[in-house]
C-alpha cells in the first residue's frame, strides 16, 4: 500500500513556525527504512498495512511531543500484491508524456 499523509502541528512557541515539528515527523519516516518521499504538501510511504500505519503513528507521536494539537490528513492506495509503486506510478505517467 501507499499512504500519503500530512501532519499539521500547531505552533507551540507562538511564532507560527512548524518546521522543526514537521522535520521530526519526516525523520521518523526516513528512519523507518520504508520507501518514502516528501514533497511540499505530503509525505508518501510504501509498505504493508501494519508497518505503514505504525510509522504514521510514530510520526504523529513525534509531532505531539512538541505541539499541543496535531492534525492528520491521510490518503491510502491499497493494492495487494503490488510493490514498488511509489516510483512505478510516476514512471508510467512520465512514459505516457513522452
Amino acid at each position: 500500500m501507499i499512504v500519503a499523509f500530512s501532519i499539521s502541528p500547531v505552533s507551540a512557541d507562538g511564532t507560527g513556525s512548524v518546521t522543526d515539528a514537521v522535520a521530526a515527523a519526516v525523520r521518523v519516516v526516513r528512519e523507518s527504512g520504508l520507501p518514502n518521499e516528501t514533497n511540499s504538501m505530503f509525505t508518501n510511504i510504501e509498505g504493508e498495512w501494519d508497518e505503514v500505519m505504525a510509522v504514521v503513528k510514530a510520526a504523529v507521536d513525534a509531532v505531539a511531543e512538541v505541539s499541543p494539537r496535531v492534525g492528520l490528513v491521510l490518503k491510502a492506495d491499497i493494492r495487494p500484491g503490488h510493490v514498488g509503486q511509489l516510483q512505478a506510478k510516476v514512471e508510467r505517467i512520465e512514459a505516457a508524456l513522452e
